[in-house]
């Protein structure tokens, strides 16, 4: 008997070490890094005049009650403490500076075109297409699921997007995985009609009505 139960628990182990070789999406989370709209409150704790609550405008910027405009895009909330103080530090004796992220810009991607209904979807975790699909709904009868746009932003301040073309023909009925896409925030799905657009490999990312799903150039 025990060595019945020594041979399971080394069935478990090695299986165990095997999920953990071989599971790519076991990997630490990037920072949280700042973007526009993005809500801070700032306070001293030795000079509480100066505390204030700012939004990081569409340039980037904050204005500091302490220190004037500060670009804190892009900068993770250790960084944006950091060159806070430094700054503070012209006017401030080794100012003591408690930071807290109260809003923020919530990653998300748009379903739009022939699904049930037709969204802005938040990412709360990873997500591929067909689930974002999923999550709209599924397919109209009217979709054409072997041709579906996905629309990905060249840069966070362009509106010029990648397209990509998906084959996601009854993917979500079969093991057929390896056509799905993983998303990544700010990204758009289009699920055209049978009689389908033609779409380039870069194109300025169109509008969509989220009552009906279509493309308003």
């Amino acid at each position: 008997m025990k060595y019945f139960l020594l041979s399971v628990l080394l069935i478990v182990a090695s299986a165990s070490a095997m999920c953990e070789v071989q599971d790519p999406r076991l990997h630490p989370r990037d920072r949280y890094h700042l973007h526009t709209g993005d809500t801070l409150l700032l306070e001293y704790r030795l000079s509480p005049e100066l505390n204030q609550t700012v939004t990081i405008g569409p340039d980037g910027y904050v204005d500091l009650n302490v220190a004037g405009p500060a670009k804190l895009e892009g900068l993770t909330l250790t960084e944006a403490h950091d060159l806070i103080v430094q700054l503070a530090s012209a006017r401030l004796n080794s100012p003591e500076l408690n930071i807290e992220l109260k809003d923020f810009q919530r990653p998300y991607v748009v379903v739009a075109g022939q699904v049930m209904n037709p969204t802005r979807i938040e990412m709360r975790e990873d997500m591929t297409a067909i689930q974002a699909i999923m999550l709209a709904g599924g397919f109209r009868d009217s979709a054409k699921e072997t041709k579906i746009v996905l629309f990905r932003r060249l840069n966070s301040k362009s509106d010029m997007a990648e397209v990509h073309v998906l084959n996601l023909h009854k993917i979500h009925k079969t093991a057929q995985l390896e056509h799905d896409m993983a998303l990544q925030p700010g990204d758009v799905l289009y699920v055209p009609e049978n009689a389908a657009t033609q779409f380039g490999k870069i194109m300025r990312i169109p509008n969509f009505s989220m009552s009906s799903g279509v493309p308003l150039y």
